[in-house]
């Protein structure tokens, strides 16, 4: 089992606090990639054909994520 104080939570708007950077490619197709407080990459997204659907995926990696918990995948 995950040790859940391995994952401290943030405040919303924090100086800690995440950010999504939204970007076109070298193909020409738009991505996103989820930046720590610190700066470093944690996550990128798919290949978008808009600015608009990569500003979507966005969204929906935050909707997903809110509240979400974590857990052992191998349970």
């Amino acid at each position: 089992m995950l040790d859940s104080s391995l994952f401290p939570a943030t405040s919303r708007g924090s100086s800690k606090a995440g950010k999504f950077e939204v970007f076109e490619d070298k193909a020409g197709k738009f991505r996103f990639r989820l930046k720590a407080g610190n700066g470093e990459i944690v996550a990128v997204g798919e290949a978008y054909e808009t600015l608009a659907a990569a500003k979507e995926g966005c969204a929906a990696v935050q909707r997903a994520a809110d509240g979400a918990s974590v857990v052992d995948a191998d349970n």
